[in-house]
Order: C-alpha cells, then structure tokens, then sequence
C-alpha cells in the first residue's frame, strides 16, 4: 500500500517558538491522529522544533560534507510537522489531508502531501529494483 508524508509547513510563528493561541488545537489534532489510528493509516506524526534546533549536512560533487547550524532563514522551505499514512490510494491520501485541522488557525499556512518512494523491509537489491522502477515511472508521466 502507498505511504504518504502530510508535511506541515512551517511559519514564522513557529520558526520563533510560539504556540499557536487556539485552546482547542491539541485536542483536535490529537483526535484526528486517533482517527487515523482507528482506521489504521496512521504510521506515525510529531511536531518538530524550530530550525534553530537543528543543523543541515551538506554535500559537495566529492561527497565532501559541511554542516551549518540553524536556524534556516528559508522559513517557506522549512517543515513543522509530519504525519505518515499508508492508504490504499492517491485519492485516499487526498481525502485525508483535506480533513487535516489548520496547524496554524488565524493565520495563513499550508501542508503538502506526497507520495514516499521505496518499499518497507526489503533486501537492498529489491529496493533498489523499486526505487528504480518508482523513478522510471514518474518520469514517464511527465
């Protein structure tokens, strides 16, 4: 079955820390990660901490790595939160991030859905094969 990442994109509300002013946030949230509990989709979801808590690796063509330290000035490009589903279809997965509560009511803000590439517990070489074929078949479709 295909798995999802529900990405909530961050703001600069919660690039800064600040929770949002809704009292009733936590516990629609954490109702509808229940939901999808109870209809067993749910893989996994968790908010995460401001950029100025984390660091990014980089690498160079060499494979070379340097790391910066946030926080990340990129605020549009930087995630919140995520939830991970695995659903029977595109549609399904649509469905289910369209029902997803506002992470930042009152204030403007987005999630972004797509797809994981790969499949769970496979030997390497059968991965591969997926990944691979995975790949080929997106770009057939452009």
């Amino acid at each position: 079955m295909p798995r999802y990442m529900i990405q909530v994109r961050a703001t600069a509300m919660s690039e800064a820390g600040v929770f949002p002013d809704d009292p009733t946030l936590v516990q629609r949230m954490m109702a509808f990660h229940d939901e999808m509990a109870k209809a067993g989709v749910l893989l996994d979801g968790a908010g995460l901490q401001p950029s100025s808590q984390g660091f990014r690796v980089h690498y160079d063509a060499a494979g070379q790595t340097q790391l910066s330290k946030g926080p990340f000035a990129d605020v549009e490009g930087l995630i919140a939160g995520y939830t991970l589903i695995e659903v029977g279809s595109h549609d399904e997965a649509l469905a289910w991030a369209q029902r997803f509560p506002s992470p930042f009511p009152g204030q403007p803000c987005s999630i972004e859905v797509r797809p994981l590439l790969g499949g769970i517990d496979l030997p390497p070489e059968d991965a591969e094969r997926i990944l691979r074929e995975q790949l080929a078949a997106i770009n057939q479709a452009r």
